[in-house]
């Protein structure tokens, strides 16, 4: 009976220490598994970094990106505001080409009834005098000075 005993009080010390390891944990970790640990926390720091890096760029590509489409939407009422004068602006050349027709119609009996002159027109009468020569000093000052630059 003591045999029995003592293998029961055997089995309660095992019992009680498996318990007491289990709820207080391990604090031994293999070589091996503390060097994997490790490098998972190493790629987990690197992985932060890259997504922390990722969203600075995504964030200053979306502000681009608004910036552009700002400058698109300014650019298209602009072009639709310049279609539009274009547009105005050649109806008002076409009522002008027409009212144009309509008085060199008009102007061309008048100018038939209208007797020729026999004054010469005052600007045919004048000749146009030939433009002076330059000075020759100035064109020798000009020499030198390019002489002088190249120096």
């Amino acid at each position: 009976m003591t045999r029995t005993v003592m293998v029961r009080n055997l089995v309660a010390v095992a019992a009680i220490t498996l318990v007491s390891v289990g709820l207080s944990g391990c604090d031994y970790w293999p070589p091996a598994l503390q060097t994997q640990i490790e490098q998972l926390q190493s790629e987990l720091q690197s992985a932060t970094m890259e997504k922390a890096q990722l969203q600075s760029q995504l964030a200053s590509i979306t502000k681009a990106k608004d910036d552009l489409q700002t400058q698109v939407n300014d650019l298209s009422r602009a072009n639709q505001d310049k279609s539009v004068m274009i547009a105005s602006l050649q109806e008002g050349l076409t009522a002008a080409q027409g009212r144009l027709a309509k008085s060199a119609k008009v102007a061309t009996p008048k100018a038939a009834s209208v007797k020729p002159s026999s004054k010469p027109s005052i600007k045919v009468a004048q000749k146009k005098a030939p433009p002076k020569a330059p000075p020759k000093p100035l064109a020798k000052k000009k020499v030198q000075a390019k002489a002088t630059s190249k120096h």
